[in-house]
């Protein structure tokens, strides 16, 4: 199997008014379509954590959280929407502001981890985490009924329901909206979450690990046919986990490691229309570069085939989605200053791996 690689050149992008222009078609490598910065300039220097969704209407939004560095309290929310086929400035959304201090300042906590999610019927679903760590975070939703444009009024999610922690929910044959989810504050451990109603009531299920054995966080959920799952993700044990679910996610087996390495860095993972699965991952045991693709026919064998980055440097945190025209969307922290976008045609950049 051939590995593409995207030349370290593009690491760099210009700007046309507002919106970065991508590299030319011609030095991509097949099957990558685009590789484009979704800004150039923002007035905060660090990002993180990137997200990605297609609405009903056919367009995309990504946001992030940025501030002047992870954990710091002014950390907030950011939206940018494609419109016209280039990235407007980002806006920031969501704040952790708590409340007014007498003196006029404000109490805050910084946000983390931000999950768009586009259901098949009801409005864009923004997801995020607040709170001074992870560890005692709590998750927040927000609604935009205008592809991003406008948001709701941010709501707290019930006690001991985090939301989708990092990676985006799946919806299940009946509508059920299936989040993949983990804690920090007892051994990094995996759980899952379920609304029937967009988020007004949940059920929680797990943890599925105890934390000790593998410690395990940040899920993707794969679909391998009938009622059969596949989460896959982080831990500190230096591989990708997975866990799989014979019953759409009511009980879990045991999570146990794969054959992918993982230097502790967040991993995001899609069911392709033709049933193959795709994770953007990083392919070493340690640092967060390179940032890899690599691809399975059914979620126990998979093969790498395609490098995104290489350089030194930190390219982590990927989010990916298949958008409705087949194409294939990834987002990812691009030296903690910026948010790449790159597109693919899983069609031609997707080695046959039979």
């Amino acid at each position: 199997m051939k590995t593409f690689f995207v030349s370290p050149s593009l690491a760099v992008c210009f700007m046309v008014g507002l919106s970065a222009v991508s590299v030319a078609q011609s030095s991509l490598p097949p099957g990558v379509l685009k590789s484009e910065f979704l800004y150039e300039t923002a007035p905060f220097p660090s990002c993180h954590a990137s997200t990605i969704a297609e609405t009903t209407k056919g367009s995309l939004v990504a946001a992030w959280f940025g501030g002047k560095y992870e954990k710091h309290p002014e950390v907030g929310v950011w939206v940018t929407r494609q419109v016209e086929g280039r990235w407007t400035v980002p806006v920031e959304v969501a704040n952790g502001v708590q409340y007014e201090k007498p003196d006029g300042s404000v109490h805050r906590h910084p946000c983390w981890n931000p999950v768009l999610f586009q259901p098949t019927r009801g409005s864009l679903m923004l997801f995020y985490k607040v709170g001074p760590s992870p560890s005692t975070w709590w998750g927040m939703l927000m609604t935009s009924d205008d592809d991003g444009a406008t948001w709701s009024t941010p709501r707290r999610l019930p006690q001991h329901i985090d939301g989708p922690v990092k990676n985006k929910p799946v919806q299940l044959p009946n509508g059920d909206l299936l989040c993949a989810s983990s804690t920090e504050h007892d051994g990094w451990r995996v759980h899952f979450e379920r609304t029937s109603d967009l988020g007004k009531t949940w059920q929680r299920s797990g943890p599925v690990n105890d934390g000790k054995e593998i410690g395990a966080i940040q899920p993707s959920i794969l679909f391998l046919g009938g009622e059969k799952l596949l989460a896959v993700g982080r831990t500190k044990q230096s591989k990708v986990f997975q866990v799989a679910s014979d019953d759409l996610g009511r009980t879990w087996g045991p999570l146990t490691a794969t054959s992918l390495p993982n230097p502790n860095a967040g991993t995001d993972a899609v069911t392709l229309k033709d049933g193959r699965h795709l994770i953007v991952y990083n392919h070493t045991p340690k640092g967060r570069s390179p940032l890899n693709v690599a691809v399975s026919r059914d979620g126990k064998d998979w093969q790498p085939t395609l490098v995104l980055e290489s350089e030194p440097g930190e390219y982590s945190y990927p989010a990916i989605i298949q958008a409705a025209d087949g194409l294939v969307h990834i987002t990812y922290t691009w030296k903690r200053q910026r948010v790449r976008h790159v597109v693919l045609d899983p069609a031609k950049v997707v080695s046959d791996s039979r």
